[in-house]
């Protein structure tokens, strides 16, 4: 690939690695509250000591630097403290989220091969169909256990050594796995620190493991000294009851994905007063960022609390990151990404020379990643890999290698504006979603012939998904009430559609492709 035409550099970057920040913390900070959630709160001093301690135990099984180790189990301290022990030994965590269908699970495990499973609790099912051995998470010690001595002493961070992977949704049916080094997620932590109102807030820990926003909130907090309090799981998806805890905690610091963000705005809106809420920062992260009419009244009347828009891909953490500032009524409705962070340089590649224009405004390009962000390329998949992360002709701030995100954008004053996508990947409710991976799922069921998934956006932000079928031949037509079920044994929740509509033909444009807007009006997604 040629030399993109546009270049956005986010100055030098030297982070330090995690375990240094975090050792730094625990310095400080002590007898300070690292974690806590629903049964036990954790000081930086025993949190130190529990993961030296899991990391002993993972040591004595033959976890070496360089291996992976799954980790499961609810939200919470025990997922934390496993993690941290996993970082420590040099290995990367593999994180399952026991809510997501068997059949994923042990995609993910048979993919990732780890040398242990971890868990917290009750094992998912998939684990009985994987020969990594089993260790249920201890609980701490008792404080009289000296903590210098727990575990292996830490390793040196190597850069290019993976911390964690991440799988996200895929085109053919299965998710592919993306591993994150030591470079890309250290800088992730000392920039989230450092930019944040101040390192040490307190933050709530909102997203699921399988969201790499998981790893944003663990340690962007931990490495700035901060309290990360766990949000009970069944306050995520019930904003009122949501906003009475984030009063009641004291809660100074939300990552959210949009919709969810709306959801909190209009159950505050019900709200005489907003005095009592402590918040100071609020960043959106995993899709475009909406400002709706509940969204500024809720900056306007929490004056004092700022409005984050984050950018990034599973490939690389986090990119980009635009502020709002100003009076919340005069926001724009989709404001831009912004600007890259430290040790991140961008390119604009011409569409033209990344994928078909399409009649795309000239202006308009495919965004590339280069530095300290790019991660390290997918697990088990040179291919896609070769396709993804490119070669480039020596960059502005000597970058030869680049990730190819998929997503267009325009550069306006100096920041960038995200535009839309070049293949069929969209965000619902924060997680990526592949709509030929929903659109293969359904093709698999018998009783489905042809399937197209569509996601229009919402006014309101976000969006949903849809999904048109027609009958196999020789079938009978399909309930859509059983091909959701079946769907929700196949992806995770935010990947499966809100609605199936079985019809006889699926719509056509005059050129004979898929008439994706008429399938939207047909499955009720346009409204």
């Amino acid at each position: 690939m040629s030399t993109p035409v546009t270049s956005l550099w986010g100055g030098e970057a030297q982070p330090p690695c995690f375990l240094e920040s975090l050792t730094r913390s625990a310095a400080r900070h002590g007898a300070r509250t690292a974690v806590v959630d629903e049964v036990r709160e954790v000081g930086y001093d025993a949190l130190l000591a529990w993961s030296g301690q899991i990391a002993a135990l993972l040591h004595d099984r033959g976890v070496r630097a360089g291996d992976r180790v799954a980790v499961t189990g609810p939200r919470g301290t025990d997922v934390v403290a496993a993690t941290l022990a996993v970082i420590r030994l040099g290995a990367a965590c593999v994180p399952l989220d026991a809510s997501y269908p068997e059949r994923r699970l042990a995609h993910m495990l048979a993919d990732s091969r780890p040398a242990v499973l971890l868990h917290s609790g009750a094992l998912p099912a998939a684990a009985a169909g994987s020969p990594a051995p089993t260790v249920e998470i201890p609980p701490p010690a008792p404080e009289t256990t000296p903590p210098a001595g727990a575990g292996p002493a830490p390793l040196e961070c190597v850069p290019d050594r993976p911390v964690y992977v991440i799988y996200t949704s895929g085109s053919t049916g299965r998710p592919k796995g993306v591993a994150l080094p030591h470079r890309c997620v250290d800088n992730m932590a000392e920039w989230q620190h450092t930019h944040s109102r101040r390192g040490d807030l307190r933050t709530a820990q909102f997203a699921p493991m399988n969201f790499d926003v998981w790893f944003q909130e663990v340690l962007g907090t931990l490495a700035g000294g901060g309290t990360l309090v766990t949000v009970p799981e069944r306050l995520r998806t019930d904003p009122f009851d949501l906003l009475g805890w984030l009063r009641a905690q004291r809660i100074e610091r939300l990552f959210l994905p949009c919709l969810a963000l709306n959801m909190l705005a209009v159950a505050a809106g019900m709200e005489k007063s907003l005095d009592d809420l402590a918040l100071a920062e609020i960043n959106i992260a995993g899709e475009q960022l909406v400002c709706s009419a509940p969204v500024r009244e809720l900056f306007t009347r929490l004056p004092d609390c700022v409005l984050n828009n984050h950018y990034g891909q599973s490939e690389s953490a986090m990119v980009t990151v635009h502020t709002l500032d100003g009076p919340a009524d005069s926001w724009p409705v989709h404001p831009p990404i912004g600007r890259p962070l430290p040790g991140c340089e961008l390119l604009i590649a011409p569409l033209d020379e990344t994928g078909p224009t399409d009649g795309a405004p000239r202006d308009i390009g495919e965004l590339l990643v280069a530095g300290l962000p790019m991660s390290s390329g997918y697990l088990n998949q040179p291919e896609l890999s070769a396709a993804r992360y490119v070669s480039v002709e020596r960059t502005p701030h000597g970058h030869t290698r680049a990730f190819r995100t998929g997503d267009l954008v325009r550069l306006e004053e100096g920041a960038l504006r995200f535009v839309g996508r070049l293949d069929e990947e969209v965000k619902i409710r924060g997680s990526r979603v592949n709509l030929l991976e929903v659109e293969a799922c359904l093709r698999e069921l018998p009783a489905v012939g042809e399937a197209v998934c569509v996601a229009p956006e919402r006014a309101e932000g976000g969006r949903t998904l849809h999904a048109a079928v027609t009958t196999a031949p020789g079938a009978t037509a399909p309930e859509p009430a059983a091909l959701t079920r079946a769907l929700a044994d196949l992806l995770p929740a935010a990947a499966v559609p809100l609605t199936i509509t079985v019809l006889h033909t699926l719509p056509r444009t005059p050129s004979g492709k898929t008439d994706r807007a008429a399938i939207a009006r047909q499955t009720g997604g346009d409204r």
